[in-house]
């Protein structure tokens, strides 16, 4: 059995761009107004009616032209262009931005900046508060 897809096969296009875009298949069906039954036989359908591609293209945010000439090599292609393209373009001024830091790491950062301060504020009432009781005692 092979794995290769028709060239042709506009539901295999569909579902790899949903897929790609990181989109369920109940989410297509909820912007399309379909069940997700619906929706799976679309994919696993050959050809879709023109007015159905129009909206199904509208739902995943893509041109009709998009689906139909969509290619897997393309994407790769693209992407790996991309990725090319980024490397070495740390002070570059042209547009291909690189973190030079994990975002990841900057939030665990900030998050442990912001307990520090907690404790010094939760200190400081602490002290308040024990200064505040010494007056009281005083009278």
């Amino acid at each position: 059995m092979s794995t290769v897809t028709r060239p042709n096969h506009i539901g295999r296009k569909i579902s790899r761009i949903r897929e790609l875009k990181d989109m369920k298949q109940e989410a297509l069906a909820i912007a399309l107004g379909i069940s997700q039954q619906a929706v799976s036989n679309i994919e696993n359908s050959e050809t879709v009616d023109e007015q159905k591609l129009i909206e199904i293209a509208k739902a995943l945010d893509v041109t009709v032209e998009a689906i139909k000439n969509f290619s897997e090599e393309a994407v790769f292609n693209y992407f790996n262009n991309f990725y090319d393209n980024s490397q070495g373009s740390v002070g570059n001024h042209d547009g291909n931005h690189h973190c030079t830091f994990n975002p990841l790491d900057k939030l665990i950062e900030s998050v442990e900046e912001n307990k520090k301060l907690y404790e010094r504020l939760l200190q400081a009432e602490k002290d308040k508060i024990e200064y505040l009781e010494k007056l009281l005692k005083g009278k």
